[in-house]
C-alpha cells in the first residue's frame, strides 16, 4: 500500500492546563502542568517519565482546561500553581465527588 506524502498529519491544536493528583503516605500531593496532549502526558506522569517531581506516584487527573495558544496555556498554568484557594477547591470538589480517590 502506497501513502500519499503529501498528506498532512492533523495535529492537536490546543494547549491543556492539569491539575493531577496523588496520594503518598495518607497525604494528597498534587502538581500543575499544561501539554498539547493531555492523555500521552497523563500516561508519562504515570510510567515515571515526566517531570522529576511526580516520578514514583500514580497519578490522577482531576481537572484540566483547555486552550487555544500556547503562551495563553502557560500563563493560566501559572496562575493556577500560585492561586492555592483554587488547587485546594479543586482538591475538596474531587474528594467529595470521589469519595475513595485514589488507591495506591
Amino acid at each position: 500500500m502506497v501513502q500519499n506524502l503529501n498528506k498532512k498529519k492533523k495535529f492537536n491544536n490546543y494547549y491543556y492546563v492539569y491539575l493531577i493528583l496523588s496520594k503518598k503516605k495518607n497525604k494528597l500531593t498534587s502538581y500543575v502542568g499544561y501539554t498539547n496532549n493531555l492523555k500521552k502526558r497523563i500516561l508519562m506522569h504515570n510510567s515515571g517519565k515526566g517531570a522529576k517531581f511526580t516520578r514514583g506516584n500514580k497519578w490522577k487527573l482531576v481537572y484540566y482546561k483547555k486552550y487555544k495558544t500556547k503562551k495563553n496555556a502557560i500563563k493560566e498554568e501559572f496562575l493556577l500553581k500560585k492561586n492555592y484557594l483554587l488547587k485546594s477547591k479543586i482538591k475538596n470538589n474531587f474528594i467529595n465527588e470521589n469519595f475513595n480517590i485514589i488507591t495506591v
